[in-house]
Parts: C-alpha cells; structure tokens; sequence
C-alpha cells in the first residue's frame, strides 16, 4: 500500500494535534471522525470541540502551539523528506491496518525502512532484558523460524531477549519491525546502533513518539501496547514476575492476540513469568511449529528473497538437531555429566553430587562441554545446557 504524501500545512496540522498536551489519541480520534482532517478540527469553534468531546480536551486542541513548534516542524520535514524514511497519519492508506482495530491507535507514526512490513501477519517475541543464554538461544532459534514461515518478527530493540529475537528474523526470510519507546532518530539502547542500521535496511523501526524523544520509564508500556496492536500472536520467552513482556501479553490478549509462552525450570526466576501466563490462559509451547500451526500458518516456504530487501536468504532449519546426535561423540564422564545437569541451571556443588565426581575432574569436564558448545557458564557459578532436546 502507497503512502500519500501530504503537504507541509497538512503535516503541520497532524503535527500540533498529535503534540498538543493533553489531546490523548482516543480523543483525537472522535474529534477526527467528527469534523474530518485536523486542518478541519483546528477550525472548528472551542463549543463545537467541547460538545463532542469535554472542554479540557477542546482547550487542549485549540492551544497555541509551543515557542519551537516551529523549528519541530521543520526537523519533521527533513526528516520525512530523506531516504528510507515515512511519515504515515491516520488517514494515510498506508497506515498499518491491524492498529486500526486499536481504541487508540497514534496519529501520527514514524517509520524508518520498509512501511510494507507493517501489513504482513507478524508474530511478537519479547522477554526479558536479563536473558539466559538459552533463552536468548531460543528467541534467536524461533524467531528465525517464523520469519522463514513468512511472518514478519516483532519486537522493541531492547537488550537481551529483543535483541536476539530481531537477529534471529533478519537471518530469515520475512524480517523484523522493532517498535521503538523513542523517537525514531533515536537509538536506545545505545549499543544497538549496528543492530537498528540493519533493520532499517531490511525490515522497519516504527516510533509514535516525536523525533528527539529520548527513552523514558513511561514510554515502554506506551510501546508494548503497540507491538501488541501490531501483531497476530505474542510469544514470551523469558520473564520475571515483574516484567514488560507481561504487560504485551496482558494487552494482546485484551485485543483478541494469541499470546504463547516458553516454559522453563520451577528454579529459574526468568520462568516465572511464563508460568504464570501459561496459568492465565496462554498456550504453552516447546518448538517454532507449536506457534505457526496456532496460527494457521504452514512450515518455511522455499528458499526465495526477502520482499523488502531484495536479498536472496536461505532458511534455516526450524529445529536444532536431536541432543542425542550431538552427544554421540561425548566420552562417558561428559555424558553423565552432562545427563546430571538435566534442562534446569545447576551450581557445581549441585553436580558433584550428583556425579560424585572429584573437583578437577569435574572442572576439566566442564570445561570442555563449555568449548564443544554443550552447555554455557551462567553469573553465580550455574551451568545450563547450551541447547535442550526436542
């Protein structure tokens, strides 16, 4: 779907209602679908404001704009008018159709690289910023498989569980969208500069937030609510009882998404949160097909190219090999080691009993199914598989 480009007053006008202090998008909307445009709404009589919607939100419509309200015009004009960049309203038929269906949908979108992505069916993979090295395996694994299946991977570029989800997608076929609590010139976390060049690439990053807006506390929920909107079904990996991924699963499930979770060891404080979910009604699943067969999506078409970058990708297969295969080779006391630590972390006081076997001996063991790639060494001196059978 093409964006219709709109003229400086026209952006002028979005621009001031979407700032205004106070207007909320729900509000906006009823005073959009009442007097049409906001070129319209702005020339409307504050009674006429007032009678539709209440005097606050009138006051705040026919507001002076700020003193810069000037120089932010102008920036979103650069902004919008350089390459790989899209400026969609709610009126634009470009807009992305599933936040249609939003009670609040933002008025005013930002976009950075492939706007077409925001109406292909998409899967969300959030979890926590603290991600297990097995957990960030797993998002990486499912997430490559969905964009393989054809569906464009959702997430908010955030450290940990986001991160891995989104270089997971952009291996595959589909892509990714990370939706941002930032304005969309702006990078947080900062060490992800390299990983955001690639999805506006390849994929999209989509802002509701005016350019220059830098990352604050309130603004997540603001986005998970977004990538909730945005998607067909939402799967948590990993996550605390306290988390934001909970709050993407509670509002998909209040728009009528599917929401999945991984689970995991009764031990582990990032299953909780799955758990949880899983008890409240969330589907559980072990492996990418779980998911798309969910979803009534079939298993990874041919290899071909990736509609947005044009690049030729291969895809991967959609599980890791069986544990046995790749144990075959393990001598006996790697084995049963590796057998001791079982799909939950353990500390090595844990291990030696349950191996009896002596402290060098254990070390030395460890230490090469850490460098076979078997298992992985956690903080705390923990040890978790590097990859768990099927």
């Amino acid at each position: 779907m093409q964006s219709i480009a709109k003229t400086d007053q026209e952006v002028a006008a979005w621009l001031r209602l979407t700032m205004a202090p106070g207007l909320k998008p729900a509000v906006l909307r009823i005073l959009l679908t009442r007097f049409g445009l906001p070129e319209a709404v702005l020339g409307q009589p504050f009674e006429s404001l007032a009678r539709v919607t209440d005097e606050t939100s009138a006051r705040a419509a026919l507001g002076a704009p700020g003193a810069d309200f000037a120089a932010q015009l102008d920036g979103v004009l650069a902004w919008r008018d350089a390459p790989g960049n899209t400026l969609l309203a709610l009126d634009d038929p470009a807009y992305p159709p599933a936040l249609l269906t939003m009670p609040d949908p933002p008025p005013l979108l930002y976009v950075k690289g492939h706007p077409a992505l925001l109406h292909t069916r998409s899967v969300a993979v959030v979890g926590s910023r603290s991600a297990t090295p097995q957990g960030a395996e797993d998002a990486r694994r499912f997430a490559h498989a969905f964009s393989d299946a054809g569906l464009v991977v959702v997430s908010g570029l955030a450290l940990g569980i986001d991160a891995a989800a989104h270089r997971g997608a952009l291996a595959g076929l589909a892509g990714t969208v990370a939706v941002v609590g930032t304005g969309a010139d702006v990078v947080y976390p900062p060490a992800h500069h390299g990983l955001a060049q690639e999805i506006a690439a390849s994929g999209a990053i989509l802002s509701e937030w005016p350019l220059g807006t830098p990352a604050r506390p309130a603004h997540f929920p603001q986005r998970n609510r977004l990538i909730a909107g945005l998607v067909n079904g939402v799967l948590i990996v990993e996550a605390a009882m306290r988390s934001g991924s909970l709050i993407t699963a509670r509002l998909a499930n209040e728009m009528g998404r599917d929401v999945f979770a991984l689970p995991g060891s009764i031990h582990a404080p990032l299953s909780r949160g799955c758990h949880r979910m899983i008890k409240q009604g969330a589907k559980l699943v072990e492996t990418p097909e779980d998911v798309l067969e969910e979803l009534g999506v079939s298993m990874a078409p041919p290899a071909g190219r990736n509609a947005a970058s044009g690049q030729r990708s291969l895809p991967l297969p959609l599980s890791a090999p069986p544990v046995d295969a790749a144990q075959s080779s393990l001598v006996p006391d790697a084995q049963r080691l590796l057998d001791a630590l079982g799909h939950a972390p353990a500390t090595l006081e844990i291990l030696a009993a349950r191996t009896e076997m002596d402290g060098s001996a254990l070390q030395s063991t460890l230490l090469q199914l850490e460098l076979s790639g078997h298992l992985s060494a956690l903080p705390g001196g923990r040890y978790v598989r590097a990859s768990h059978s099927r």
